[in-house]
């Protein structure tokens, strides 16, 4: 294998599984504008931040991906598995039966989507959560990549669950470093789930179970914060003259090498919001040595939950394709943009929309 363009990184040119997540699926629901203490009814959307990622890598890509998870036999999980299934993205489960009274459960996400002024509130149950039950030896590694593994994907999130989803991740790194796949990981750091499990300790236990994880990562997705408290480097030493300033983002990138000098690629949105339906929205990447940027774009949110795994789709997907690392960055900074103008957490586009926002299109109705 050769390195694909000057992204510093050999990717197999095919295989049975263009790409597979390994996280845990949750159940949003979302009363849309309305405060939950005043809502009637709700829609429900399945996400996940490594589901996520996969399925747009399905819908909108078109690409072989998959997702190794925890599944739960009961009907929200049987909810669920059908909407994996329409996302077009192949289950590798873990299978939990329910006792019928408190578990384990499929978590529930609860989040309305504010308007203008008044923020989103987001808040969660994630108390007897069958992916926080995940642990090394759960998944035959050799069986699920033996037709070929491409790409290997996880975060952060599914990290802070318990003390043994990270030692999964790392296993699946490790197997999939084995197997000549490509692996990528979402920093996404969330200090109230690292505390629940590591007390006073959490943050110190992040960075720890971070660092046995990013030992085998070749690509990170993280903000400067998440650099920071994800792997526990130094703060920056520029002070952005904005939310959409990448100088304090780029100011990190030496050091994280340095702690990690087998990395490739860094990259991450840049958001400002201005209210909660009209946010300013770019994206920055270091690959191999040398930064991109994206546009800017001043987006009308609908929903904003799922952008940042709308990025980071098509930013792997660009990567996958051959395409040249800034055409990468274009791909996912055009991605993300689109998937804050759907309900859900998962992607209604197509290829074609992508390509076509990254290039410069505008919306103009299209006949």
């Amino acid at each position: 294998m050769s390195p694909v363009r000057s992204t510093g990184l050999a990717i197999r040119p095919d295989g049975a599984l263009d790409f597979l997540s390994l996280g845990a699926v949750v159940h949003r629901l979302d009363p849309g504008i309305v405060p939950f203490r005043k809502a009637s009814h709700c829609d429900i959307h399945v996400s996940g931040g490594e589901f996520n990622v996969a399925a747009n890598l399905a819908d909108a890509f078109g690409l072989n991906a998959g997702i190794a998870t925890a599944m739960v036999d009961y009907p929200i999980g049987d909810l669920v598995a059908e909407r994996v299934r329409a996302m077009g993205v192949k289950p590798f489960y873990k299978r939990f039966k329910h006792n019928g009274v408190n578990g384990p459960n499929i978590a529930t996400v609860y989040s309305d989507r504010g308007l203008g002024l008044r923020a989103p509130v987001v808040f969660y149950n994630r108390a007897n959560e069958a992916g926080a039950l995940l642990q090394p030896g759960d998944f035959d590694w050799k069986q699920i990549m033996a037709g070929g593994l491409r790409w290997f994907h996880s975060g952060g999130i599914f990290a802070s669950l318990s003390k043994t989803t990270g030692e999964l991740i790392a296993e699946g790194m490790k197997a999939a470093k084995a197997a000549g796949a490509v692996t990528s990981f979402d920093l996404n750091f969330r200090e109230k789930l690292w505390n629940l499990w590591g007390g006073n300790s959490g943050s110190a236990i992040a960075v720890e179970v971070m660092d046995k994880i990013v030992k085998n990562v070749d690509v990170l997705v993280g903000n400067e914060e998440d650099l920071q408290k994800g792997l526990g480097i130094a703060g920056p030493e520029v002070a952005s003259k904005s939310k959409l300033d990448p100088s304090t983002f780029f100011s990190m990138i030496d050091k994280v090498v340095a702690k990690h000098p087998h990395v490739k690629a860094v990259a991450t949105t840049l958001r400002e919001v201005h209210s909660t339906n009209r946010h300013g929205w770019s994206a920055v990447a270091w690959i191999d040595g040398k930064t991109y940027e994206a546009p800017t774009a001043q987006l009308d949110v609908h929903d904003r939950v799922g952008g940042g795994d709308g990025f980071a789709a098509g930013f792997i997907y660009g990567l996958l394709a051959g395409e040249a690392p800034e055409d990468a960055v274009r791909l996912g900074w055009a991605h993300g943009a689109l998937l804050t103008t759907f309900p859900g957490d998962t992607t209604m586009a197509t290829l074609a929309d992508v390509r076509a926002l990254a290039k410069g299109g505008s919306a103009r109705i299209q006949r």
